[in-house]
């Protein structure tokens, strides 16, 4: 039976199926039964499927097709937290099991539990129709989840070897900007500007945290009876220790506002207009209290947010341009880079 937040597996994106069955044969409840695959249509980076075997279902995640950055698309960095965070963070998925052999599928990839709830991306789903608070709800749900996660005391649950938190934001950055200039198809002043600005108004040293590196609305899951209620948070191949501010930062850049410009609410990850979704400053003053940190210097990890997206959108836009993937979803994105250099400028200077 069709699931129906899946579809058939892309034609370039698909493997032999068998092998992965027969590897799978066994390693986890359900797993003798005969194997069904569909993939999951949304993201825009990590390709991940479906794994129904009946009885049971599994959620497999690997990397994208074609050449990726050394640090990116993690799956054994991204298993190696679900196995611990699961035990004392009820959000995140537990994992069951990392393949590094790439003859299995062409890739490596670790295998999840499923999780069965809502992913609102850019329509507010007929579920919350009747709910008129449900934009706000779920805003406050997001923010308390993101507060919550960054008071996880990481050396209790194994993650201190996670990564180096001192230094972190510099290190974003450099990093950054080296993947900018692997990434881009044309020269765009404004990434160069932004770079200098980061550079030299670095904030003091925060309280360090785990850091997800990707959170927004469309990698959580919400309730279908309660906006209010996160069923799990996903993608979380980027986490590693460092400024919880990042996250605070990257979260505004995938917000929306009805004021924003038509270019900024195309790149938002969330339903568009006047919805009754908090403000991007209700969100930092919402965080700021649950959380007890001081957002003084937000403005800078909102321009650092911009500048990474603007590098994320020259990354995925690149594999399209390079023919690596047949996704027609990403041929937008070229036009969308030097855009979103301009407005992570513009937050520079106001």
């Amino acid at each position: 039976m069709n699931k129906p937040d899946t579809m058939p597996v892309r034609p370039d994106e698909q493997f032999d199926e068998t092998k992965l069955a027969n590897y799978l044969h066994g390693r986890f409840p359900g797993s003798s039964n005969p194997l069904t695959v569909r993939q999951f249509g949304g993201g825009a980076a990590n390709l991940t499927y479906l794994l129904d075997y009946g009885t049971h279902e599994y959620v497999l995640r690997r990397p994208p097709l074609g050449p990726i950055a050394k640090s990116a698309h993690d799956m054994a960095r991204e298993y190696k937290v679900l196995s611990a965070l699961h035990q004392v963070f009820p959000y995140a998925p537990r994992a069951f099991l990392f393949c590094d052999d790439t003859a299995v599928i062409g890739a490596n990839f670790f295998v999840m539990e499923r999780r069965q709830g809502l992913v609102v991306r850019r329509n507010m789903p007929p579920e919350y129709a009747n709910q008129p608070h449900a934009a706000r709800r779920m805003s406050e749900a997001l923010v308390d989840a993101l507060a919550d996660f960054h008071a996880v005391d990481y050396q209790a649950v194994g993650l201190g070897d996670l990564g180096e938190p001192d230094g972190f934001i510099e290190r974003q950055i450099e990093g950054w900007y080296g993947r900018w200039h692997k990434a881009k198809t044309a020269d765009v002043a404004a990434m160069d500007a932004v770079y200098a600005w980061l550079k030299a108004n670095l904030p003091p040293a925060s309280a360090h945290s785990l850091v997800h590196n990707d959170y927004k609305l469309d990698n959580v899951m919400l309730d279908p009876a309660d906006p209010g209620k996160l069923v799990a948070i996903f993608d979380w191949d980027m986490c590693t220790l460092g400024d919880p501010l990042n996250d605070l930062g990257a979260l505004l850049c995938y917000w929306s506002e009805p004021t924003d410009p038509p270019y900024f609410q195309a790149m938002a990850m969330m339903p568009t207009g006047d919805k009754g979704f908090l403000t991007r400053q209700e969100l930092v003053e919402r965080y700021a209290e649950k959380s007890g940190r001081s957002i003084s210097n937000i403005r800078f990890y909102h321009a650092l947010g911009l500048y990474r997206l603007t590098v994320i959108i020259a990354q995925i836009y690149i594999r399209y341009h390079r023919g690596q993937t047949q996704d027609q979803r990403f041929a937008a994105f070229g036009p969308m880079i030097p855009l979103m250099a301009q407005a992570a400028l513009e937050i520079t200077t106001r």
